[in-house]
């Protein structure tokens, strides 16, 4: 529900480059440390304090605009983080590539709490590698004063009728799929002729002019300060963004839209194995989960904390949560059978989602 401006402090490639650079290991004084990165206003960062109250851990916490940012940190070299937090397609993505350690659920008992839906997943069928963090949906949120009305498909974000109106979000998994689903084709794609056509267009609604730009993090005050009609973002943020600017709404659109979810998970050379699994542990602790869902506005994946979520945040904010805003956070059955999760895919078809992301940002 609040902002957490202070963790964004990788908005880009180069600048998360250089604060990977400046820090992070064991400080030469034999202190415990935990390196964690995750995404921009994704945690509640009295849990961080909380935590190495708690522990005697140092916690050093990093972000990632998304998860293409994250991965080239790493696989350059430029990271030195234990702890990471992408989402489901990326980790079976890092699964292949042999880049996550497995990790030791003897250090782990909060996770027998992970409600069974959100294990065996596709990425990690086993639960070797990954402890879900949060999950939710990706949607269009709009200003139904801005946009003349209300939207209900994927159509508007390719509409010149909202020239110079729409921001599009600034990962190519999302974006392509979002016109990939538009068109009635997979997510999960790997015919080159179906993805070439989505890019299309994407391409022709840039040309025209209807985009702002690609944006990530920057949509909060776009959306907020009623400088952007609508874009493509998640649930989780849009309840953020909905508390700063109430006229703003969410729909995940009628053609289906997917559900994420993001985990934690060990880089396999990390240097704090035991103080990884401290923190994953943790964070996976209903009082932690109902801190954070009432921090962040993400749904978490402990059953415990899902269910008492709404007598928590009456609790905390002194009025009952609106059911609405509660089904927009943990989208019910109905909504979540229309949706479709990311896979991992092909190496030639991540070439050539990288290749035309790079054209499409020309």
């Amino acid at each position: 529900m609040k902002r957490i401006l202070v963790w964004v402090l990788a908005l880009s490639l180069a600048l998360s480059l250089a604060a990977c650079s400046s820090g992070g290991g064991n400080g030469g004084d034999g202190n415990r440390v935990v390196n964690v990165c995750g995404w921009g206003e994704n945690i509640d960062p009295d849990l961080i304090e909380q935590f190495e109250k708690e522990t005697g851990i140092t916690v050093n916490y990093q972000t990632a605009e998304s998860n293409e940012t994250m991965y080239a940190l790493i696989k350059q070299g430029g990271s030195d983080y234990d702890v990471i937090v992408p989402s489901d397609y990326m980790i079976g993505q890092m699964i292949a590539e042999d880049m996550l350690s497995e990790l030791d659920f003897s250090l782990i008992p909060n996770y027998e709490k992970i409600d069974s839906q959100y294990k065996n997943l596709s990425f990690d069928p086993e639960n070797k590698y990954a402890v879900p963090y949060t999950w939710g949906t990706l949607g269009i949120i709009y200003n139904p004063a801005m946009t003349g009305g209300e939207i209900d498909s994927w159509s508007a974000l390719f509409d010149t009728k909202y020239a110079g109106q729409v921001g599009m979000i600034g990962n190519p998994r999302d974006a392509i799929g979002a016109a990939l689903m538009y068109l009635g084709h997979s997510v999960n794609t790997t015919d080159e002729a179906e993805i070439r056509e989505a890019y299309q267009l994407i391409a022709d609604a840039r040309d025209a002019g209807v985009y702002q730009g690609f944006f990530m993090d920057e949509l909060y005050d776009k959306m907020e300060a009623g400088e952007t009609a609508l874009c493509t973002y998640y649930a989780g943020d849009f309840l953020s963004m909905h508390s700063n600017n109430s006229d703003l709404r969410f729909v995940v659109p009628k053609e289906g839209s997917n559900w994420f979810v993001d985990a934690m998970c060990v880089l396999k050379d990390a240097e704090h194995k035991t103080e990884a699994m401290e923190w994953i542990n943790f964070i996976c602790s209903t009082e932690a989960c109902l801190a954070n869902m009432d921090y962040i506005w993400y749904a978490s994946p402990n059953a415990e904390a899902l269910e008492q979520y709404p007598a928590y945040y009456e609790e905390q904010n002194g009025e009952p949560l609106d059911p609405e805003l509660y089904e927009v956070m943990a989208a019910p059955k109905e909504v979540l059978e229309n949706c479709e999760a990311y896979l991992n895919l092909p190496g030639d078809t991540l070439q050539l989602y990288t290749d035309l992301w790079v054209d499409l940002r020309i």
